[in-house]
């Protein structure tokens, strides 16, 4: 968003409004010093009053709805616990974004046959605010501070947006750090309930979280709220925003639930996350194959009783919640609940009707002329209410029957072609100040979209594409920028020494700000900045950002050259064949980018005569996707503070591109971070107390001969069980499984059984065992009457033996595990 949007947005409004045309501006969502006023109703004592307030930013939008911190200005009806000058949040039940609102919208509808009731139904989404109420009392009896639950007041209804909305407590908070722990392997006891050490336990502000929730979750069900608990589930892996902590609390406290508003139907058919299959077979235990919100007044009632002292001021608000959730169950068909009710139930069908015609209201497809008229007419509404149920068109049907400035707008358009020119203007502003605010346009490209329809017409085609490549084909300094930061910053990070600093420290400040370094670690990589290996580090970085492109660049000329070179082949076969061609080169291990990224890894080794430092770079730099973390893994052993943030930092940017499981706060971003920097710690700290415990061992080479002895023996067993019942002997493609199983469990035992021998000599016996039994083995195939070229047969089976003897020795060294754990 550029830095004048509110100023630019202003005068675009202002076109808008001069167009003079008869419907109002589609609003998406608010900015920033917007000022709002709503008639609220408090969920204290029901009294209603009108609230003026100032939107201070908006702080994001799911598929529930979009949340805004904001400051009171007026309190007109002096609605209790409201003060003027406090912030607060409030949260429009309406999605910002298109496509999730109607994705949310269909998924809702396979559920329930209706429309999103939190959106369009008040007494939905009192009966929900009014259910937090009780949630929050509940907490104050378990946890004994009722802080713990998010505070909400009121409820109104935005006509703006068309949706029904909440005010409620602001929580000056975030989600967990991204903590730094090197006993991974004692958290991870921890999590399977099992006897730690509590010296060495650390992540406090993680394992605090997931008690919080796990005892939240047992606290809801036990009052009823079973479908409410599913936004606390941890095992849904994307629970854990919806609660935050609050700032300038001690690392195990401070915790609050936040989010009590699902944005997303549960379907039996149709699980979104790995808790979803225990929620939905517990939903279909209690009779409820959807899921959404539904929660058992039965057993809150019951809960109540139990503790009749803390709910004694709570009875009238019971009494609506009652109310409320009569209105809101029987308001669409339901008919996983309903069942045959929709065939017999007067009431129902009252209830729906009413309901509906309230929500066309809440949504601006009626007039409010038109609603009183409907509540009135019954026979007419429940023709309507079938023609809602249509999918798409059966809205703009209902809204050209009950809303007649919309309906004489359009009829205008198609006979005064003076207004249809103003329409088109007033919608061209309309759409830049969304294209604006998605940084897709600079603001000049916004004012001078009114002035031109043809220009409208590009940016509206072209709208269609992702932001940043709608701004790349539209705006040529944007343009120049891009080329310059993808063609030319990688050379002059290549070349300079102090970018490439500026470049690294950027980036610390960064990964410190996001908590995903320590102080520590921060002042180590600081003080080695200058060190010569660092800067051939820092090269090699810049040398991974100029090889990005290579693959890409190869896969689609290749295509492109095949589909203009078979001009005899249908189109749609071609094209399909080029497709393909694309999609091989994004598959494979091995690719253009990668082939360039490991041939200049190896122009190192041989410049520079040292192998040593680039033994694992100038292998894993050949392959794709992994070759990426070929010198953090490298730097480990010499620079492990820097290989660690390395390797934290990019794995963490990369996991937010994946929708709703990558959110920051969310499971999979902790995990990731602990896969790249925390398990890294833990492994090196095993490895070097290990080493340590290994200084007062004698080394043992002695088993190594016998294990590969072994191995061949097992190998040349295989040619005598093939030739016996296939009458050939089987070349390593075709029993690839037992080239890599038989040199894994050899690597693995030469390890285990070699007692004080350091690291690299468990290495080099391993890969030289590996050669050795290559050798025997092809030896044996040879004289025993291999068909083969034997030459060939033994290059592979050298290269897989070898490979794998040594993943054997690596990785069971990796799982050994903290010998003081064992002790």
């Amino acid at each position: 968003m550029s830095e004048n949007y509110i100023e630019t947005s202003k005068k675009l409004r202002s076109i808008f409004d001069k167009s003079n045309i008869l419907r109002k501006m589609r609003v998406n969502r608010y900015d920033a010093k917007t000022v709002l006023s709503y008639e609220m109703q408090s969920l204290d004592d029901r009294k209603s009053g009108i609230v003026k307030l100032q939107i201070d930013k908006f702080v994001g939008g799911g598929f529930a709805g979009q949340v805004y911190k904001v400051t009171l200005l007026e309190n007109q009806g002096n609605l209790i616990s409201l003060e003027i000058g406090k912030t607060y949040a409030i949260k429009i039940l309406i999605p910002p974004s298109g496509f999730s609102k109607l994705f949310r919208d269909a998924v809702y509808w396979i559920g329930f046959q209706g429309p999103f009731q939190l959106q369009v139904n008040p007494a939905a989404s009192r009966a929900g605010a009014l259910w937090q109420k009780f949630i929050r009392r509940a907490a104050k009896i378990r946890f004994g501070n009722e802080n713990s639950i998010v505070d909400i007041y009121a409820t109104f209804v935005d006509e703006t947006l068309g949706s029904c909305g909440e005010i409620s407590e602001w929580v000056e908070g975030r989600t967990w750090q991204l903590e730094v722990d090197s006993h991974m392997d004692v958290l991870q006891q921890w999590i399977h309930n099992k006897k730690v050490d509590e010296n060495k336990l650390g992540s406090i502000e993680y394992r605090s979280k997931k008690i919080f929730m796990k005892e939240f979750v047992k606290l809801l069900n036990e009052m009823g709220g079973y479908e409410f608990a599913r936004q606390y589930e941890w095992s849904t892996c994307k629970s854990q925003p919806n609660c935050l902590k609050r700032e300038q609390t001690s690392p195990d406290g401070g915790l609050v639930a936040v989010d009590f508003r699902a944005g997303l139907a549960l379907l039996p058919f149709l699980p979104m996350s790995p808790g979803d299959f225990k929620l939905i077979g517990k939903g279909i235990l209690r009779g409820s194959l959807v899921q959404f919100d539904r929660g058992s007044l039965k057993k809150l009632a019951a809960f109540m009783a139990n503790y009749d002292a803390e709910f004694s001021d709570m009875k009238d608000q019971f009494s609506e919640l009652v109310e409320m959730e009569n209105i809101y169950r029987n308001s669409v068909p339901d008919i996983t609940h309903n069942h045959f009710r929709l065939l017999y139930s007067p009431k129902l069908w009252k209830t729906m009707l009413s309901s509906a015609v309230t929500g066309w209201k809440v949504r601006n497809l009626i007039s409010q002329e038109t609603e009183v008229k409907l509540q009135k007419n019954r026979f007419i509404t429940f023709w309507l209410f079938l023609i809602s149920i249509i999918p798409i068109i059966g809205k703009y049907i209902i809204k050209f029957c009950g809303n007649k400035s919309w309906r004489t707008h359009y009829f205008k358009m198609l006979y005064n072609w003076k207004y249809l020119a103003r329409t088109i203007k007033a919608s061209s502003a309309e759409k830049a100040i969304n294209w604006l605010r998605q940084d897709r346009i600079s603001d000049e490209a916004a004012l001078a979209i009114p002035k031109s329809f043809f220009l409208f017409l590009i940016h509206l085609i072209l709208s269609i594409l992702p932001a940043g490549l709608h701004k790349f084909v539209t705006n040529f300094s944007y343009f120049k920028k891009r080329l310059w930061f993808i063609f030319i910053r990688p050379f002059q990070l290549y070349f300079d020494s102090q970018l490439r600093k500026d470049w690294l420290l950027d980036m610390l400040k960064e990964g410190k700000k996001k908590h995903i370094l320590s102080d520590d670690d921060a002042e180590i990589i600081e003080s080695q900045l200058n060190e010569p290996f660092i800067q051939k580090y820092l090269k090699s970085l810049a040398v991974h950002v100029l090889t990005l492109p290579i693959t890409q660049i190869v896969s689609v000329a290749i295509a492109w050259i095949f589909v203009i070179t078979h001009p005899e082949m249908p189109k749609a076969q071609s094209w399909g064949i080029g497709v393909g061609i694309i999609a091989l080169f994004q598959v494979t291990p091995i690719s253009p980018g990668s082939l360039a990224r490991g041939l200049y890894v190896l122009y190192l080794v041989i410049k520079e005569r040292d192998f040593k430092n680039y033994n694992i770079a100038v292998f894993l730099g050949f392959f794709k996707y992994i070759g990426y973390l070929a010198f953090p893994i490298q730097m480990t052993y010499k620079y492990p503070a820097l290989a660690r943030f390395m390797a934290g930092h990019w794995a963490t940017e990369a996991v937010h591109i994946v929708p709703v499981f990558g959110e920051g706060g969310a499971l999979l971003e902790h995990w990731i971070f602990g896969l790249f920097y925390n398990w890294p710690l833990t492994i090196r700290g095993h490895m070097n107390r290990r080493t340590e415990m290994r200084k007062a061992q004698k080394p043992r080479l002695w088993p190594a001969p016998l294990f590969i002895l072994i191995c061949s023996a097992l190998f040349v067993g295989s040619d005598h069980f093939f030739m016996a019942k296939y009458q050939l002997l089987m070349p390593i493609k075709e029993v690839w499984w037992l080239g890599m199983i038989l040199p894994f469990v050899m690597g693995s035992f030469i390890t285990i059984s070699a007692g004080g021998m350091v690291f690299w000599k468990r290495i080099s016996t391993a890969a030289i065992g590996a050669i050795i039994v290559s050798v025997i083995y092809s030896i044996y195939s040879w004289q025993y009457g291999f068909t083969d070229p034997i030459i060939p047969e033994f290059v592979w089976r050298f290269f897989i033996f070898t490979v794998f003897a040594t993943i054997g020795v690596v990785l069971t060294e990796l799982n050994l595990g903290d010998p003081e754990l064992k002790k």
